[in-house]
C-alpha cells in the first residue's frame, strides 16, 4: 500500500513537471534558431564581400560536397544549417532583387517550437506565434 502511495506521488510530480520541461526545450530551440539566423546573416555579409552579391540558396553558404571543389559553396556556415534542417526547424532562404529572405519554421508534430521566424538583409528578426509562418510584417523580436 505504501509503495502505491509513493508511486502515485512520483507520477503526480512528473505530470506537473513534464509540461515545464517541454516548454523549456521549445524556448531553447527557438533561441537557437535566432542565433542560427544570425549565423546566416554573417555568412551572407561575408559572401557579399567576397562575391559582390548575396547567396540565393543556403547551399551556396555551406561547405562544398565532400571530395569536390565548388565555386558556388563558400563554406561560411555549417553543413547541417546549409542543408536547411537544424534543431527541429526547417530553414529556407530565397534571393530577392536587393538581398535575401530567411524563414525558419518548426517541424510539424514534434514539438520543437511554438513560433516561426522571418528575417532579411535588414538583419531584423521577426516572429509569429501560431501556425502561420512569420513574414516581413510580423512583430520584431527585441
Amino acid at each position: 500500500m505504501e509503495l502505491l502511495i509513493v508511486i502515485a506521488i512520483i507520477l503526480t510530480i512528473l505530470a506537473v513537471a513534464l509540461p515545464k520541461v517541454n516548454q523549456a526545450k521549445m524556448s531553447a530551440n527557438e533561441l537557437s534558431v535566432t542565433k542560427q539566423i544570425g549565423t546566416i546573416h554573417t555568412g551572407q555579409a561575408q559572401y557579399n564581400s567576397q562575391f559582390g552579391k548575396f547567396a540565393i540558396a543556403m547551399s551556396e553558404l555551406g561547405p562544398p560536397p565532400s571530395g569536390a571543389a565548388s565555386a558556388t559553396a563558400a563554406d561560411l556556415i555549417p553543413n547541417d544549417l546549409a542543408s536547411g534542417k537544424k534543431n527541429g526547424f526547417t530553414f529556407q532562404m530565397q534571393g530577392t532583387p536587393g538581398g535575401y529572405t530567411i524563414t525558419a519554421n518548426p517541424d510539424a508534430y514534434n514539438g520543437t517550437g511554438r513560433r516561426s521566424f522571418y528575417s532579411d538583409q535588414t538583419l531584423v528578426i521577426r516572429n509569429n506565434w501560431g501556425p502561420e509562418p512569420a513574414t516581413a510584417s510580423s512583430p520584431e523580436i527585441k
